[in-house]
């Protein structure tokens, strides 16, 4: 029998392996205030700093593989560092390190605000991510110590919803900085947040670890997994500008895959791996993290191309293309802790099957507008039903799949392992579902380039433009979207360039929604195929 601490909520230390005494209600929903406004952090910056791309892309002079990194190089620490920092939390205290990681991620906030050109941008863009690996794992880690496994799926629920909700004001408010302040002010909405989170925690989250965690910090392991994850992002980013076959990029994806390989095979041999192998015996564990992989493979290469074809191809503004996502997230918000009680009612499979369909034919919704499209239906607009279907239909529906999904996959990883292993599993589905990111915006860059270069050539050669102005377009069609058009076109042709680079975009962005729909269909189908029909409680 597990022993109880006496200690009350907000007091002491909880060694990991025993049960901690309940909390009182008031002293919950400071643990959950500290941990979703933490958590806010990491999701607000995601959502923003898509919203805030395209000004960055003009403002910086930079070219879609300049915003790419923008992106890669928060995800690509993140991603690496979250065993990281998943095993320091339970080797060093759980509130300790989260604390550490809210601080530097204020800290690169504030350079990233500062930032004087797109290079100093990438790098203070990695430290946010090293800052995010730090922090993120601490926060579900610090759920998991402080409710007991009955009040578990609720309490992930609600730090779901109103992680989503703090996440939606991010995106607005963010817009709206971007027209009226600048694309700078973005970055210092995480300053509030990182203070009230900083107050908070001291005086209310309790201390927490690990108390079978010994040796020393796999850093051999994250090492590789950043090489691992660097050299094959960076291959495929260049991939689009150099080919798949030149040296650079060859040299970097064949390096990626070495230093994969070494890492799974340190991880097998290390007395204290950062990702235990051992976790995966679990069909649970494994299948929820493969779904995960699919699923936000999914939708973050949809939300990234998303917010690209608001502004840059259907002309709303950073404000607008914000509010877009609204129904998306607030979907969430409202079903989530509903979704949460899900699991304790018919088990992992039937929400982790239906949310991912559902999702798969939300991306297909999106795929159907074209150029120029509105937000809402031709009925829902009042004007003719010739106006389209709008992308308010696939953002909901996408909405919906994903609030059936989300609190689902994270108890189901939680409660596949240990409470001891709460750190290091849930280090280990945020490392997945950041690689995912990682990965998709990479690959579908990639995808999305060369069918817009494609697309463009085409109907380039079929205007009557002089061949040099031809030459000049097709030269800037590594800027995508955002490429300038020559002042020297009257001003028929340049609506007709317009159009036809609108129009490239499309093409691309439809096959982007068609991959993320396929992928969601995968997801649904490993869950199927792994994740066993009676929830796997922790012992």
């Amino acid at each position: 029998m597990p022993s109880v601490i006496k200690e009350p909520c907000d007091e002491g230390v909880i060694l990991s392996g025993k049960t901690a005494a309940p909390c009182t209600k008031n002293q919950a929903r400071w643990i959950l205030a500290a941990t979703i406004l933490a958590s806010s952090m990491a999701f607000i910056d995601g959502t923003v700093v898509n919203v805030a791309l395209p000004a960055l892309q003009k403002n910086l002079q930079a070219t879609a593989i300049g915003v790419q990194w923008v992106v890669e190089a928060y995800s690509l620490f993140l991603s690496a560092l979250l065993l990281v920092g998943g095993s320091l939390g339970d080797l060093y205290g759980r509130r300790r390190i989260f604390l550490v990681g809210v601080s530097l991620f204020a800290l690169a906030s504030i350079w990233c605000g500062l930032a004087p050109n797109i290079e100093q941008l990438i790098a203070a863009r990695a430290v946010q991510g090293v800052g995010g690996a730090l922090l993120v794992p601490g926060s579900l880690a610090i759920i998991s110590a402080s409710f007991p496994p009955e009040e578990r799926g609720r309490a992930i629920g609600t730090w779901s919803g109103f992680s989503a909700i703090t996440t939606a004001i991010g995106p607005v408010l963010g817009g709206w900085l971007i027209e009226h302040v600048s694309w700078r002010a973005v970055f210092f909405l995480n300053l509030p947040l990182a203070a009230a989170v900083i107050v908070i925690s001291w005086r209310h989250v309790r201390e927490s670890h690990d108390r079978n965690a010994v040796g020393a910090v796999d850093w051999k392991g994250a090492l590789l997994a950043t090489l691992a994850l660097g050299g094959l992002t960076y291959g495929l980013i260049e991939s689009s500008r150099l080919t798949m076959f030149a040296e650079p990029v060859l040299v970097a994806i064949i390096g990626g895959l070495v230093a994969l390989a070494g890492f799974v095979f340190v991880e097998a041999h290390t007395r204290s791996p950062m990702l235990p192998l051992g976790l995966f015996r679990s069909r649970n564990f494994t299948g929820a993290n493969l779904l995960t992989l699919l699923l936000y493979f999914s939708l973050s290469g949809g939300l990234f191309f998303l917010t690209l074809n608001l502004i840059q191809v259907q002309g709303f503004s950073a404000t607008a293309a914000g509010a877009a996502l609204l129904p998306f997230i607030l979907i969430m918000f409202v079903l989530s802790r509903w979704s949460g009680g899900l699991i304790e009612k018919y088990g992992p499979r039937p929400p982790l099957i239906i949310g991912p369909v559902v999702a798969a034919a939300g991306y297909a919704l999106l795929a159907l507008p074209g150029a120029p499209a509105g937000y809402w239906p031709g009925f829902l607009s009042g004007v003719n039903a010739g106006s389209g279907i709008g992308f308010f239909p696939g953002v909901a529906v996408l909405g919906f799949g994903m609030a059936i999904s989300v609190a689902p996959l994270t108890t189901t990883v939680m409660s596949s392992v240990n409470e001891q292993q709460a750190g290091v599993a849930s280090g280990i589905n945020n490392a997945v579902s950041r690689a995912a990111s990682l990965l998709a915006i990479a690959v579908l860059g990639v995808v999305m380039l060369q069918i817009f270069s494609r697309e463009l050539q085409r109907r380039l050669g079929d205007m009557d433009i002089p061949e040099a102005t031809r030459a000049q377009l097709f030269q800037q069609r590594i800027k995508v979207a955002g490429l300038e058009i020559p002042r020297n076109l009257d001003s028929t042709e340049q609506e007709l360039v317009a159009q036809a680079v609108k129009e490239s975009f499309v093409s691309g962005f439809r096959v982007v929604m068609f991959i993320a729909a396929a992928m969601a269909l995968a997801g649904a189908l490993t869950t199927g195929l792994i994740i066993e029909h009676k929830k796997q409680r922790a012992s």
